[in-house]
């Protein structure tokens, strides 16, 4: 997989004057767009779509200080329609703006070209276990949050926070499948995972319940015995499939954090599955003092060939 993933920084080295559509990087890495991007945020750090930005502006600031060619020539070059578009991105890049680095010899920044290389660490095993779940329902409350890689999310405290104790209890009342009891589900993420894109966050349970404006008949509903969603909740129906589920526990919330990188740093490399659309479900039981937490990661994944 790593060597695959390599290739894939190869061919956007040799296309950073050129288009680079992230379907070829896939097919290149043998995997699907969806994964590769996520795959390559957990690995590097930071979006792809940002990755190549600046790349190509670190490339570009290398051509401007050699002044063999005009700005606006270097600008089309690596992809910008006007010199105004590339100036405001050069200087958001290097500090400077292009006219000023070439007149004046300045310093700029630079995007080390990157590769991925395996470093064995071993210090303890991942455990998981892969479930097969039918269609199922999140049943809650939702905010649109912005996304935060460390830390505790302002946005979702406050949500939460928000949200009345006889709420709360309703909303537990209607788990009746695992992972039991108020988890936290977050959907509709931004391809880039950039720190500051917004997510669908959900406060909710798993459940059968029905949707109330759903497409089951009367009769389904009776069939299956089914509490029906409260009005006043947001309901996300989750189509069947297959679910990669991870368990660790250690300080909070750090250790959620890293659970997550380390799925897409440690685990997909090494196994035969990459992650496919849809939500992800993180069950947390804390400790009294909130200092420490049990968890379970629940993400939707699909088998690869082998």
């Amino acid at each position: 997989m790593l060597e695959r993933l390599n290739q894939a920084m190869e061919h956007i080295e040799c296309h950073l004057d050129q288009r680079i559509e992230v379907s070829d990087l896939a097919r290149i890495a043998v995997t699907s767009e969806y994964h590769f991007r996520r795959l390559f945020s957990a690995l590097a750090g930071i979006p792809l779509s940002e990755y190549v930005r600046r790349r190509r502006l670190t490339v570009a600031g290398a051509e401007v200080l050699a002044g063999e060619r005009t700005l606006l020539e270097v600008a089309v070059r690596y992809g910008y329609t006007s010199g105004e578009a590339f100036a405001r991105a050069f200087r958001a890049m290097h500090g400077v703006g292009p006219g000023e680095a070439r007149r004046a010899g300045a310093s700029l920044q630079s995007q080390p070209r990157m590769s991925f290389r395996l470093i064995v660490e071993g210090s303890s095993s991942m455990r998981y276990r892969i479930v097969e779940k039918e269609e199922f329902r999140v049943v809650g409350r939702k905010a649109r949050v912005p996304l935060v890689h460390e830390g505790m999310n302002p946005a979702i405290v406050a949500f939460i926070r928000g949200l009345a104790p006889e709420t709360l209890q309703r909303i537990a009342s209607l788990s009746d499948q695992e992972p039991e009891g108020i988890v936290s589900v977050s959907d509709d993420l931004d391809d880039s995972r950039a720190e500051g894109t917004e997510l669908d966050y959900y406060h909710g349970v798993v459940t059968s319940a029905p949707s109330l404006d759903g497409p089951e008949s009367p009769d389904s509903l009776e069939s299956r015995e089914a509490p029906e969603a409260p009005e006043d909740m947001d309901v996300l129906t989750v189509p069947a499939g297959t679910w990669a589920v991870f368990e660790n526990s250690g300080p909070f919330p750090q250790a959620l954090q890293y659970l997550w990188r380390d799925v897409f740093t440690l685990w997909f490399p090494s196994n035969p599955y990459r992650s496919r659309p849809g939500p992800e479900i993180l069950r947390t039981r804390l400790s009294q003092d909130a200092a420490q937490a049990d968890a379970e990661l629940w993400i939707p994944v699909e088998r690869t060939a082998v």
